[in-house]
């Protein structure tokens, strides 16, 4: 199937590594040019490398997204490099697990503020790309906007993606900007959370492990196919859904 993807521009917020990684090489194998940022200027600058080695054009920052200002200044920086954006993945994310109000607050500014302010500067150049075909904004979510064995920040954050996502989208249908999110479950890979926890408490990881019918987590590649397909032309009528990504561990039924 062809995607329709080939010389398109995308931004990704948390683009060098897990999930943000892999949609970056998948959209390189697309011909897809591409801008992307993290805080580890390091790992931004190997990741640009190795996408321009692919034979596309990219580009790259060390961006703090929590600080909105920076976030919008490398947005406008990175459309003008590029010339354009024709899709905007914010896979940026705190991670924080805990209920005190420094996990509400960094889970907030860094999943919710970081997406509102990447398509608040990124719009005007979306609604560009939408006139000339297409445009998108995908949200990478989680399952656990929907799971709620106990309270914490995490999983009401990434359920208020969903629903920002879904007004978006209905905001926006008539410009021609489609806007998905995308709830992943467990996704293992070297250094992300998954591997730390099985590294670090075994036992607990077996029994999540267990409560997964396919009997083991997602890579990031799978995530990353599902991502960019619903991200590309080829899914033009698909706006204001959230793909579940979980292998059947949730027991959730939506009519």
């Amino acid at each position: 199937m062809d995607l329709g993807l080939a010389g398109k521009k995308a931004l990704i917020l948390g683009g060098t590594r897990g999930i943000g990684r892999a949609i970056a090489d998948t959209l390189a194998a697309e011909g897809v040019d591409i801008g992307l940022c993290a805080r580890n200027g390091d790992q931004v600058a190997a990741v640009v490398s190795a996408l321009q080695a692919k034979g596309v054009q990219a580009t790259g920052a060390a961006v703090d997204v929590m600080q909105g200002d920076a976030l919008k200044s490398w947005i406008g920086s990175a459309a003008a490099t590029l010339g354009g954006i024709d899709l905007l993945i914010s896979n940026a994310g705190a991670m924080a697990q805990g209920f005190d109000p420094a996990s509400w607050r960094q889970n907030f500014e860094l999943d919710v503020l970081a997406a509102v302010n990447a398509f608040d500067a990124a719009e005007p150049y979306l609604k560009t790309a939408a006139e000339a075909g297409d445009a998108s904004f995908t949200v990478i979510s989680s399952i656990s906007a929907s799971v709620a064995d106990q309270a914490g920040s995490y999983g009401p954050i990434k359920a208020s993606l969903i629903h920002m996502a879904k007004g978006l989208a209905r905001q926006h249908a008539r410009t021609g900007i489609r806007v998905n999110t995308v709830s992943p479950g467990m996704v293992y890979f070297e250094g992300g959370v998954w591997h730390q926890v099985e590294q670090n408490m075994p036992d607990f990881f077996k029994k999540a492990l267990a409560r997964n019918p396919t009997g083991r987590c997602a890579t990031p590649d799978e995530i990353a196919r599902a991502t960019v397909f619903l991200a590309s032309p080829a899914s033009s009528y698909t706006t204001g859904s959230n793909l579940i990504i979980d292998g059947a561990l949730s027991n959730k039924v939506d009519f």
